[in-house]
């Protein structure tokens, strides 16, 4: 892949389509999923609906996430994505539960995939009737072959959607999207970072709390179900207002390198957070994720790798109440 595939588009394009090649779905099956999912995901397994398509996080004891996912209901089935490179971890730690769960399994599905769809113009133009049922962040219609599910706009307005399919789409909406224009995977990058969207990678696995990834502010989080791994330090960081940190967005001037997940933010020689994702644009600036310590977003705050390069804030589509307690803006 060339420099300038490997770059986003500013503005971003729509109506577009892109591959997101760089995730895998798994189909978790067998009379034990919803308990399975239940014991293991910050999710309520019963609001997994065919007309609602949650995220939820997976986490260890101390409540630290190594998931980050969406759960999608197939019949009596739950899929769910993952990253790649996490994938084949994920998968073996998960397997260590569903061992109690007989007649239950969890495998990648081999021909399955998600089709990144940009723009509320794009879902006029493959299903008319489509964008009036999907109002909300999760909202999900059963299409031939999959699940169309929409997903978090960009703080800018852009709405974004997910078209899940586990087999053969409908020859029709298969020629419809022929005809949206294919955009690179480093625009749907963007519009992640410009949704808010944290995704975790080898190097921030385990680092976090999910609230410290604003999970719950995208829907990730049912803080009224029982219990679940990680669930003790997930409620006590909930309801005794512990979060002292969390996700912001910022942009960066001329770079030839965007920060790389997992290194520092700094203020002056300090560390005060962590890079969680980045992109670059094709005119050399760049956009992150970062976990970052709320009493510090108000110094200059470098990457670690560039400490001349100072990061501005840029806003998120929602609002994080959290950071009130220290009088934090997202803007």
């Amino acid at each position: 892949m060339s420099d300038t595939e490997n770059r986003a588009s500013h503005p971003l394009p729509h109506p577009a389509r892109v591959t997101i090649s760089d995730r895998v779905i798994v189909r978790v099956t067998g009379p034990g999923t919803d308990k399975f999912l239940q014991g293991q995901f910050s999710q309520q397994i019963d609001d997994v609906t065919q007309n609602h398509s949650p995220r939820a996080s997976a986490c260890t004891p101390k409540g630290r996430a190594y998931c980050l996912t969406r759960l999608v209901r197939e019949g009596e089935d739950v899929l769910m994505e993952l990253p790649v490179e996490l994938a084949d971890d994920t998968i073996s730690h998960l397997r260590k539960y569903l061992m109690l769960f007989r007649g239950t399994s969890m495998e990648k599905e081999a021909n399955a995939g998600i089709i990144g769809l940009m723009g509320e113009s794009s879902i006029k133009q493959l299903l008319p009737d489509a964008a009036g049922k999907l109002a909300a962040p999760g909202d999900a219609l059963p299409v031939n072959g999959g699940s169309l599910i929409r997903t978090m706009d960009t703080a800018e307005g852009l709405a974004r959607y997910e078209l899940w399919h586990t087999g053969d789409l409908d020859s029709s909406l298969r020629q419809l999207l022929d005809d949206l224009p294919e955009i690179a995977l480093a625009d749907w990058h963007a519009s992640e970072i410009a949704a808010g969207v944290a995704a975790l990678s080898p190097a921030t696995k385990e680092g976090f709390v999910p609230q410290m990834l604003n999970w719950q502010h995208v829907g990730g989080i049912h803080f009224k179900k029982g219990c679940y791994t990680g669930q003790e330090v997930i409620a006590r960081m909930h309801f005794l207002g512990q979060l002292k940190k969390s996700l912001f967005r910022f942009a960066m001037g001329q770079s030839t390198t965007p920060p790389t997940p997992g290194e520092a933010v700094m203020a002056g020689d300090g560390p005060v957070g962590t890079v969680i994702s980045s992109v670059s644009f094709a005119d050399g600036t760049a956009e992150l994720l970062a976990v970052v310590r709320h009493d510090s977003v108000d110094f200059i705050l470098t990457p670690e790798h560039a400490p001349e390069a100072a990061l501005s804030l840029l806003p998120l589509p929602y609002s994080v109440s959290e950071r009130e307690q220290t009088g934090t803006s997202d803007t």
